[in-house]
């Protein structure tokens, strides 16, 4: 049943790129480059029969074929470099089309329909597995590919000439022809179901490695995004006693890991020596009774090498195979995910009217509590609403309706058709790059207002220091405080000119002469905009027109102030 839930979870992932809009070229580039691994094949088997001629020829003293013997050889392995050059430079380019392909769609699932949102706690480091997870997969799978692919034909060319050389044996009156193939196959097959037997673990450690190289790195990612607070707290030590048990839980594993790979390290290598004497004892009698010469004996030896490789392939490759299995489990786990991210839809319905309307709505948290019932409201244009309420009691959570992102809701809102909308966090996002970028998020830098309003939008919100700076790179969550941040958004929203702005404590760090000024600067320069509030203070009441008040139990009340 699990190898059945495995191959469906290859095939899922495999076959988007070669069904997609690029599958002809993907097919033909994969094409090229199985027919080279055929033809280094192909010249293998040319080498396979120099062998048996120039070892007689030595054992001969044929001084005379020697040099051309040499000659021969040089031309076939010049040839052989130049394909295996190309083969291997070419599957690389494959490689590189097929993730990007994969990228750039995991890409767009995690983003599309704010799926990264609703993913937050329903799957463990989404960066991982589409930055690292993706790019093993495409490389495992294509190696593997083109590798069974390669061998099944070693197979089929070096079975006929092993069939061949190795002639027959009598065992108890039975006549067995072509001894030496059969053996070849009764040999890797056991080697085959020993492989499986000691190195399966190997498969659910290196899923659980990668989980755990991934706690470990995200938990260092945190205390970089949260130092300050850290630092306040003086939380080193606990900082510290969690790195060490994560790093515990990595180093723990690995040991398992590494002794599961001795086992199976200790397997491939004794049974990839016993294949090399293997051959040569079989055909020993038949050279000492002078059946055959030394060259005939040095191709049965190659021949047999060649067809316990490919016959090998599954023991050969175990190692490979488990890291693979380990990979499709983490991105068939992470696409499970997306998708029941992407169906975990709210009953909101949306309609278009003259001014924000909200009918019968109803918001609860995932355990089923209600926050809200049936609330229904009208918020005329220019105006503003101040929603209050104990901490706790939802108010957050209903602009997160408003947004559309909170899922576990239900009823109708309106609003004007083709109105801009805007939503403030109490901490705002700023990207990693330039302050240009940062100050007209979400927006493009190529789309940008010229500079001279950017620096006046800045003097408006008072971070005059901030106007000769518009092209520097900077992490600027970290070098502005969380009141100059929230000054930015301000700044962010005077550009971005919305009809409707959504604020969810977004004055918080601001002292209360400073928030005044904000909400005076938005009516100063927005004189249309219909704002909604979320807040504490009492002075955000004289700047709102309308109370909605939240008791945290799905009531609420609503008056004018």
């Amino acid at each position: 049943m699990e190898a059945k839930k495995l191959f469906r979870g290859f095939w899922t992932l495999f076959k988007g790129y070669w069904s997609s809009e690029e599958k002809w070229k993907a097919r033909g580039l994969l094409a090229v480059v199985i027919a080279m691994n055929f033809a280094m094949v192909y010249l293998l088997v040319k080498l396979n029969e120099w062998y048996n001629t120039f070892y007689n020829a030595l054992q001969n003293y044929e001084a005379e074929n020697f040099w051309n013997l040499i000659g021969e050889f040089s031309a076939i392995a010049f040839i052989y470099i130049v394909i295996a050059v190309y083969a291997i430079y070419l599957r690389q380019m494959l490689q590189i089309k097929w993730r990007t392909w994969m990228t750039q769609n995991y890409l767009s699932a995690w983003m599309g329909n704010q799926t990264y949102y609703k993913l937050q706690d329903a799957a463990d480091n989404p960066d991982q597995r589409i930055s690292e997870d993706i790019g093993q997969f495409v490389n495992l799978s294509l190696g593997l590919l083109i590798g069974f692919l390669k061998q099944l034909t070693t197979l089929a060319a070096f079975g006929v000439v092993l069939w061949e050389l190795s002639g027959s044996i009598t065992i108890a009156g039975l006549v067995i022809p072509g001894y030496m193939f059969w053996f070849s196959f009764v040999y890797s097959g056991v080697g085959t179901f020993l492989a499986h037997k000691v190195g399966r673990k190997l498969i659910s450690l290196n899923f659980d490695q990668q989980k755990f190289e991934a706690d470990f790195r995200f938990s260092m990612m945190r205390v970089r995004e949260n130092s300050e607070s850290i630092a306040f707290y003086r939380g080193e030590m606990a900082e510290l006693e969690d790195f060490n048990l994560k790093f515990s839980a990595v180093i723990k594993n690995y040991w398992q890991l590494m002794k599961k790979t001795k086992h199976l390290n200790f397997y491939v290598n004794g049974y990839g020596q016993l294949a090399i004497i293997v051959p040569l004892i079989m055909a020993a009698p038949r050279y000492f009774s002078k059946e055959i010469q030394l060259g005939g004996l040095m191709q049965i030896s190659s021949a047999f090498g060649r067809v316990q490789d490919a016959l090998s392939y599954f023991v050969d490759s175990y190692d490979t195979i488990a890291s693979l299995a380990a990979v499709i489990n983490r991105l068939a786990g992470f696409t499970e995910h997306m998708e029941e991210a992407r169906n975990v839809q709210n009953k909101i319905t949306t309609a278009q009217a003259s001014e924000l309307k909200i009918s019968n709505l109803s918001v609860s948290l995932p355990t089923g509590r209600e926050l809200l019932k049936k609330l229904s409201l009208e918020v005329q244009n220019s105006k503003a609403l101040l929603v209050t309420g104990a901490s706790g009691c939802g108010k957050s959570t209903l602009l997160r309706t408003l947004a559309g992102i909170w899922a576990y809701a239900s009823g109708e809102i309106s609003l004007p058709n083709n109105s801009k909308v805007m939503f403030l966090p109490q901490k705002p996002y700023l990207p990693l790059g330039t302050l240009r970028r940062a100050l007209i998020y979400p927006s493009a830098e190529k789309s940008a207002p010229p500079d001279d309003k950017l620096k006046r939008t800045l003097q408006l919100v008072d971070l005059p220091a901030l106007t000769e700076k518009l092209d520097a790179a900077e992490d600027w969550s970290r070098i502005l405080s969380l009141g100059e941040q929230q000054r930015l958004a301000f700044a962010r929203v005077i550009l971005s000119a919305p009809d409707y702005i959504f604020l969810d404590e977004a004055t918080s760090a601001l002292d209360e002469p400073r928030e005044i000024e904000m909400y005076e600067l938005l009516r100063e320069e927005l004189p249309k905009v219909t704002i909604v509030s979320v807040g504490h203070r009492s002075t955000l009441f004289k700047l709102h027109d309308v109370e909605l008040n939240l008791d945290g139990a799905g009531n609420y009340s609503v008056k004018n102030i």
